[in-house]
């Protein structure tokens, strides 16, 4: 599983040519040609490819993390974030909601597993979050779930470096445009930005207590990171709420397509296209449609065969699988089971 999530993430942070996603596009499957064309590149983006090895496996470990919460969250949707035959390549050559969903998570991917590794050392060349020990007032103003009441000190270096993995999120991902007035691009450093704001707005406090016998003589405290699927509901719930946009009248930014839309703040997700649907299959769109995939008779939801199946229908049927059953210990030291046979529904989009 690991080596297909590294596989997948390669896949998608390939840097060739000048645009990340081009059609004709080479992709690469191995770390060391991820960077080849460094010739091309420059800053940042090209001191990560020819002296940061360690750096670059993380973010594509990152862009991993990401492309596999995509695919749960989007798990009933018509699309549902598949890699098959290049179809979330050519998505993110559009404009749309799932365009601007993609890239947050992996923002958010990128942030979160360099600044795991960097906890865990994994990382060579950065640390904990210093500052948070030498501005101690400046915990007040955290925006951190379950801030603890009463006196409390910071653990170490404050917790995790999350403010590092931004940092390098960016200078991987943002550094790469010259040329930021463009719709596409304005809507895609947003969205990046909304991914990494993800991570850093829902870290968590953790704390524990010092003194004889139980007592909290002192209360220590650190930040830690959330549960990666934390994130990815978080970014879901945006995407629900996503903001339709247009070029605003300066060239260098976006306003609601609406005037009575409210404009999008920094965690709001946002695109420029209308999303297809999906329905049928479409190779220049990635669209594989929902023929014979499995929906829910009984769900009103995404799931539901009423939606996944754009109208059309489904076919159910029955099938009856083997399972273990009844099973006891018996001492010592032996579980015997007998074996039942088990029948489920199950319903397909015609």
């Amino acid at each position: 599983m690991h080596a297909v999530l590294v596989s997948v993430c390669l896949l998608l942070v390939t840097p060739i040519s000048l645009s990340w996603w081009a059609a004709g596009s080479q992709l690469v499957m191995d770390p060391h040609q991820i960077c080849k064309k460094t010739r091309r590149l420059r800053g940042k983006l090209a001191d990560i490819c020819n002296n940061k090895p360690g750096l670059l496996k993380q973010i594509a470990l990152g862009i991993g993390l990401g492309q596999f919460e995509c695919q749960y969250q989007f798990r009933f949707r018509r699309w549902n974030c598949t890699s098959t035959r290049r179809s979330i390549r050519k998505v993110l050559m559009s404009d749309t909601r799932e365009t601007g969903f993609v890239n947050a998570l992996v923002a958010a991917g990128v942030t979160y597993q360099i600044t795991r590794a960097c906890t865990t050392g994994d990382l060579i060349g950065c640390s904990c979050d210093r500052k948070m020990k030498r501005h101690k007032k400046h915990r007040k103003k955290q925006k951190i779930d379950s801030t603890p009441q009463g006196d409390w000190e910071w653990e170490g270096c404050g917790g995790e470096n999350v403010d590092f993995g931004i940092k390098k999120c960016k200078d991987y991902l943002d550094t790469r445009y010259r040329k930021r007035s463009d719709m596409k691009t304005l809507v895609k450093l947003h969205n990046y930005a909304a991914g990494r704001w993800a991570v850093k707005n829902f870290m968590r406090m953790e704390c524990k207590c010092h003194g004889l016998s139980g007592s909290c003589t002192l209360k220590t405290c650190w930040r830690k990171l959330p549960n990666f699927r934390e994130v990815g509901n978080r970014l879901k719930e945006r995407f629900d709420g996503a903001a339709k946009v247009i070029a605003g009248n300066d060239g260098q930014s976006f306003i609601p397509e609406g005037d009575t839309i409210k404009p999008p703040g920094k965690l709001d997700l946002v695109y420029s296209e209308d999303t297809p649907n999906y329905c049928a299959a479409n190779n220049s769109l990635g669209s594989f449609g929902t023929q014979g995939r499995v929906c829910d008779d009984k769900s009103l939801g995404e799931e539901g065969c009423g939606i996944l199946c754009c109208g059309r229908g489904y076919r159910k049927f029955y099938k009856t699988e083997s399972k273990d059953c009844k099973c006891i210990f018996k001492w010592c030291c032996e579980v015997k089971c007998e074996q039942c046979n088990e029948t489920r529904a199950i319903s397909t989009c015609l």
